[in-house]
């Protein structure tokens, strides 16, 4: 791809959205990013705002008229907005599905109808449930748990069926636990955002379950790797990749991890297991590492340590 194409983020202003930002922009492509800034902030973006390398349009993907206008000056587009978190698609199921799945094919139409180059779409490791075996690969059976990862799934389908009738060149992203800064803390953060601050506030680390189930977690950094060179390689046309570390922890081990670095002092306290949530998981990403050439570079220690000194 030119890194002088125009490249559309949605999402942008987002966790992952902003490091994707950062990244391309180091490359030298032309930004805009779309984000109705309900999760996503400004301060995430200031950087490249203030000095005119991207524009910034506030808006929602569900919008059509805002959406084509967008869409009609990008070369290619990533696809991040959406409501992400599992608890909160059970207490609010229709939002989801007319975020992720109707907000999903309004802009891929208008992206069929303005012959966008490349759709990368990210999607989660979710859509697969509870494995039937590890690593989960590409070809593992969907078994989605929660509105969440139904609603992602469905939007998986979207991206076919417009590559099947339109030729809309895809590829789809199913992201493991990622991590890393600008991750935001509020109800539905992930273990690692919960811990710190939990571990920061001398309170116990709470841990949903009994601690054994397992998670991939990824760092932000080797994501927005991903999603570029899922924009980049002529490859991953058409293509689904998992995008994880390629590691198993266990929640107890991810722990003691963050108590061992902030020496945290509470000890930890066990609450029931959530719905939705997966036992254990982590993820192949041997076809990733084959057709992408993605090759995570940031492994969990190294990860938290940079994360406990820059938050606790």
């Amino acid at each position: 791809m030119d890194e002088r194409a125009r490249v559309l983020v949605t999402g942008g202003a987002g966790f992952i959205g902003s490091h994707l930002v950062d990244r391309l922009t180091s490359y030298g492509y032309r930004l805009t990013i779309m984000d109705n800034l309900s999760v996503g902030k400004l301060g995430n973006i200031e950087g490249q705002l203030s000095d005119g390398r991207v524009r910034f349009v506030k808006g929602d993907i569900r919008d059509v008229e805002l959406v084509r206008s967008c869409v009609q000056d990008a070369d290619v587009v990533v696809h991040l907005a959406a409501v992400i978190s599992v608890p909160f698609s059970f207490e609010n199921p229709s939002l989801t599905f007319d975020i992720n799945v109707n907000g999903t094919l309004n802009l891929l139409n208008a992206c069929a109808r303005a012959g966008v180059k490349r759709f990368v779409f990210v999607s989660s490791c979710a859509v697969y449930g509870d494995p039937r075996y590890l690593p989960v690969d590409e070809i593992h059976p969907t078994s989605p748990l929660s509105p969440y990862a139904t609603s992602k799934l469905e939007g998986e389908e979207g991206c076919v069926n417009l590559l099947e009738q339109y030729g809309l060149s895809i590829a789809i992203l199913r992201l493991f636990n990622v991590y890393g800064p600008r991750q935001g803390l509020n109800a539905y953060s992930g273990v690692i955002t919960r811990f710190l601050d939990q571990a920061r506030r001398h309170t116990p680390l709470v841990i949903f379950g009994d601690g054994s189930q397992t998670r991939d977690f990824v760092h932000v950094w080797d994501v927005a790797e991903a999603i570029l060179k899922a924009l980049e390689t002529t490859s991953a046309e058409g293509e689904v990749f998992n995008i994880g570390f390629g590691r198993a922890t266990s929640v107890n081990t991810l722990a003691k991890s963050v108590i061992d670095l902030t020496g945290a002092d509470k000890g930890v306290i066990y609450e029931k297991a959530r719905i939705g949530d997966v036992k254990s998981s982590f993820a192949d990403i041997s076809k990733a590492e084959k057709q992408l050439n993605f090759k995570p570079s940031v492994p969990l220690d190294k990860g938290l340590r940079s994360l406990v000194e820059e938050t606790c």
